[in-house]
Formats: C-alpha cells, sequence, structure tokens
C-alpha cells in the first residue's frame, strides 16, 4: 500500500513538473507572437499612411515640403511606438521569469491557445489584455475618427463642387438711360414691385484643394411684378407700349413677366477652413463672409397685365390680359451679393432694355438665401 501511495504522489509530482514546463514556454511563445505582431502591424500601418501621403501629394492636395514633414513624423511614431509596446512585452517576460522561479504559473500546453490568447498574459489568478493595433486610441477605435476617415476617403468632406438651393426676394423698378436719379420719376410703386427668384447652383473651386475662389453657375426661375401708380396701365400700340390712365379707378395694375436665368459667378467665400492633425484640409462653406460678383442670361416665359377695379355697378371686376407688350424675350445682365453665411444683400440690373425701342431697364434689389 506504501509503494502505491509513493508511486502516486512521484507520478503526481512528475505531471505537475511537466505541465509546469508547458506553461512556461507557452507565455514565452505568447510574448514572441505579440513582439513580432507589434511590429509588424505598426510597419504595415506606416506603410499605409506613407502610401496615403503620396497619394496626396500627387493629387496636389499638399506639398512636398508637407508631405516630407507628415512622412518623418509618421515615421517617428510608430518607431516610438515599437520601442513603448516592446518595452511592455519586456517587462512582462521577466515577470513571467520571476513566477517561473516562484511555481506560480499554470496554463494549458501551447497548441491550446489561439490567436486572441496571444493578447492575454496570465499572472497568478490573474488575466491582462493587450492592444498591439498600428495606431493609438483616438485614430483606431474612435467611432468619430472611423467616420471622418471614411467621409474622407469617399471624397464628402472635400468636395471640389457643391450645390445650393437659392431664393431670392425683393423689390424691382426700372432706370431709363442708367441713371440711378431716374428712380425718382420712375411711374412703378417702389415697394409694391416686388420680384421672387427661385433656383439650384452649383459651387465649384478653381483649385483641386482647398481655396476660397469659386465658380458658382445655375439655373433659376425669376417671377417680376411691376406696378404702375396714378392709375395707370399698359397699352401696346403696334411697336410702342405706352403707359396711359386707365377709365376705371384701379384697385391694382400690375405686369407680370416670368423668365428663366443662367446665373454666372466668381464667388468669395472667406469661410474658415478646417485642418486635420494629418495635415488634410479642407474647406467649409457658408461659414463666413461672402462676396459674388457675375452676371446671367436668360429669356422670358410668359407676360401677363393683372387689372383690378370696380366698375360703375360697384362690382368688382378682375382682367388678366395676355400680351408680351413689346418686352424683349431675350435678356440679360450684372448681378452681385454681399452677405454672411446663407443670407445676402442681392443685387440685378438688365442691360438690355426691357422694352423694345426704349431706354427702360429692370433694377432689382433684395435679400438671397444660398442654402446647403
Amino acid at each position: 500500500m506504501k509503494k502505491i501511495t509513493l508511486l502516486f504522489l512521484l507520478f503526481v509530482t512528475i505531471t505537475v513538473t511537466s505541465q509546469e514546463k508547458r506553461t512556461f514556454e507557452k507565455e514565452v511563445i505568447k510574448i514572441s507572437k505579440r513582439i513580432e505582431m507589434i511590429t509588424k502591424s505598426q510597419k504595415d500601418s506606416l506603410k499605409a499612411k506613407v502610401i496615403a501621403i503620396d497619394k496626396k501629394l500627387k493629387n496636389r492636395e499638399i506639398t512636398k515640403l508637407t508631405a516630407d514633414t507628415l512622412k518623418r513624423e509618421t515615421a517617428s511614431y510608430h518607431a516610438k511606438q515599437i520601442e513603448v509596446k516592446v518595452s511592455e512585452q519586456e517587462r512582462l517576460l521577466q515577470v513571467l521569469v520571476q513566477e517561473k522561479t516562484d511555481g506560480k504559473i499554470a496554463s494549458s500546453k501551447e497548441s491550446d491557445f489561439n490567436n486572441d490568447e496571444v493578447n492575454t498574459f496570465k499572472v497568478g489568478n490573474k488575466t491582462f489584455s493587450f492592444s498591439i493595433n498600428g495606431d493609438d486610441d483616438d485614430d483606431n477605435h474612435s467611432e468619430k475618427s472611423k467616420k471622418e476617415k471614411e467621409w474622407r476617403k469617399n471624397g464628402k468632406r472635400n468636395r471640389k463642387t457643391t450645390s445650393q438651393l437659392v431664393f431670392a426676394l425683393g423689390v424691382n423698378n426700372v432706370l431709363e438711360n442708367h441713371k440711378i436719379s431716374s428712380l425718382s420719376d420712375s411711374e412703378y410703386k417702389l415697394w409694391s414691385s416686388h420680384f421672387y427668384e427661385l433656383g439650384f447652383t452649383w459651387k465649384t473651386r478653381f483649385k483641386r484643394e482647398a481655396s476660397q475662389l469659386y465658380f458658382k453657375y445655375g439655373l433659376s426661375f425669376l417671377w417680376n411684378n411691376l406696378r404702375l401708380d396714378d392709375n395707370q396701365h399698359h397699352v401696346k400700340n403696334g411697336r410702342i407700349t405706352d403707359i396711359q390712365v386707365y377709365p376705371e379707378n384701379l384697385i391694382e395694375s400690375r405686369l407680370r413677366h416670368v423668365q428663366m436665368n443662367f446665373p454666372l459667378h466668381l464667388e468669395w467665400d472667406f469661410s474658415k477652413n478646417k485642418k486635420y492633425k494629418d495635415g488634410f484640409v479642407y474647406d467649409r462653406t457658408n461659414r463666413g463672409l461672402r462676396l459674388g460678383v457675375g452676371g446671367f442670361a436668360g429669356f422670358k416665359l410668359g407676360t401677363r397685365q393683372y387689372l383690378e377695379y370696380e366698375d360703375t355697378r360697384n362690382v368688382e371686376v378682375k382682367e388678366v390680359q395676355f400680351n408680351n407688350y413689346n418686352m424683349n424675350t431675350i435678356n440679360y445682365g450684372l448681378s452681385a451679393y454681399v452677405g454672411y453665411q446663407s443670407t445676402s444683400l442681392y443685387m440685378k440690373y438688365d442691360l438690355n432694355p426691357l422694352f423694345k425701342n426704349t431706354q427702360t431697364r429692370n433694377i432689382s434689389m433684395g435679400i438671397r438665401f444660398d442654402l446647403n
């Protein structure tokens, strides 16, 4: 019986000793693999970033000086990461040797652990985990950072062309012979003659990289209204359109012409650009002071005159008269706007006469909204 007991104790001792040897070897292998993975991950990350920098340089998004600086900073960063992370593994190796000496290690044999276990380390009853990714937490594990990288990858953050919905409104009137002083003698009501404009524009940078100068172009529809004063209305006499007194007391006398325009502007957008830590810059639009100078060309879609009055029986009568009233079908002119963010002061002036055989030209002033 004593022999059996001694043999059993000897077997247990040999088994425990053998298990301890396998455990120590396993932990050494895990540390070795982690060092190998750390080095490879950092080198792969460095290579990917250098390729991205070269691509930006090729696309002229950054200068060669900036590219060289970014490469040096990136290489220094990843060399430091290798140094720090490998030092951690060397420290753990020292702890492992001490644990081996004290006989506190217990684990399974090498063939039983998988790749996930390589990122763990056991000391006694405690298990530690490690991250061996090529970048820091802010660069790889932040959800916001991932979204920003994806946006920039797809070009959404630095698109060369953006689009806007444009809406404008204000007052209309006319100038005679290009003279501002003629406004004081105008036969049209200044504050009752309105215009409305609705359209869609595109805004394209002149440079590939972020800048402040843009070419703005698009399509818009314009509703111009001119209301006559002193009980007058428009009368077409052959090739001439006269303004005459109406025989009834007019409640309203309004001439409306609708046109399609193709606006073209140079726009300076002084919105402050945003710069990332890696040197990437994208432009923000409609965030600051904006100035647009240019013009437009288009054609009239239709003209009509609205008359409203009370007849001798005190019955309210509304008339709609469809005619072009000798208006020029093609129209072109100058326009400009200045404002902050999406709101601007807006002015337009027709270079060609409103009516044929006259020197009467339409002028408009109002507020403009460019909505991204």
